[in-house]
């Protein structure tokens, strides 16, 4: 592992890549690291990307963005468009990066996706998230539904986070709840949660936004299982094994993009 930085115009972003001992392909995961726009780092998130790079043989870059309430919306969304921005400026083509987040990491990358499309910029081979963020109004149903069994994230601590995150501008915009994007026209899209998280209508809702808008959309909505479950993949079976088959899925993808 080592940190390197992206350039994008002015912006500047930190970015921890970690290149696996039998590197073989020039593709890259772009990976967003979650934490409810307040905590976490590339290196809480490290160990599970470094997995699934392994196995895939590819390198990982992992920024680190800007968190509230230091710096509010729309900072960590500018962090991570830079990151993708200095990315191509580095000579890596668009059809040879994959992008990946989970749950608030999840929803700056769906919200990456819906601005690059209306920006009609370059886009990645395919787009993956865990246990996405999508609506920062937490207007589904599951986010009352489910509060008293997910096991990892407080239906209250969420909603004190994006009102640091958000600094009292709207839950409405798309670079915040990706859920109000648009998408026709997006590379593949493959998500991933669990029945009994408070964010699961997030991805249901997403998935179905997605696929009205023509995307090819893969959703694997699991028992049983907690928020952002693959970061447990030295403890849970269930983690590797979807981290597997996320593996299985990114070589489809890049090698459809890599033909079109």
């Amino acid at each position: 592992m080592q940190w390197q930085v992206l350039e994008a115009g002015q912006q500047r972003v930190d970015a921890l890549e970690i290149v696996p001992v039998d590197f073989r392909d020039d593709a890259v995961l772009l990976y967003i690291h979650g934490g409810g726009f307040v905590f976490g780092s590339p290196k809480t998130h490290a160990a599970m990307v470094a997995t699934l790079g392994r196995s895939l043989g590819l390198r990982a870059v992992l920024p680190r963005y800007r968190l509230a309430p230091e710096t509010p919306f729309p900072g960590a969304f500018d962090d991570v468009r830079a990151a993708w921005d200095g990315l191509l400026q580095s000579g890596v083509s668009p059809s040879r990066i994959v992008i990946g987040g989970d749950s608030a990491g999840g929803a700056l990358v769906l919200s990456l996706l819906a601005q690059l499309l209306a920006d009609k910029a370059a886009l990645p081979a395919g787009v993956f998230c865990f246990s996405p963020l999508t609506d920062l109004s937490y207007s589904g149903e599951s986010f009352t539904k489910n509060a008293a069994i997910d096991a990892v994230l407080p239906a209250e601590r969420a909603h004190a986070m994006a009102e640091l995150y958000m600094s009292g501008h709207s839950a409405a915009d798309p670079k915040a709840s990706p859920i109000e994007g648009r998408f026709e026209g997006a590379p593949p899209v493959w998500i991933t949660a669990g029945d009994t998280e408070i964010l699961c209508d997030d991805s249901r809702r997403m998935v179905q936004l997605l696929k009205n808008a023509g995307v090819k959309t893969t959703f694997v909505e699991e028992r049983d299982l907690p928020h952002v479950w693959p970061i447990f993949h030295n403890i849970l079976p269930e983690a590797r094994q979807t981290l597997d088959s996320l593996a299985v899925w990114i070589r489809q993808v890049l090698v459809q993009a890599n033909e079109s």
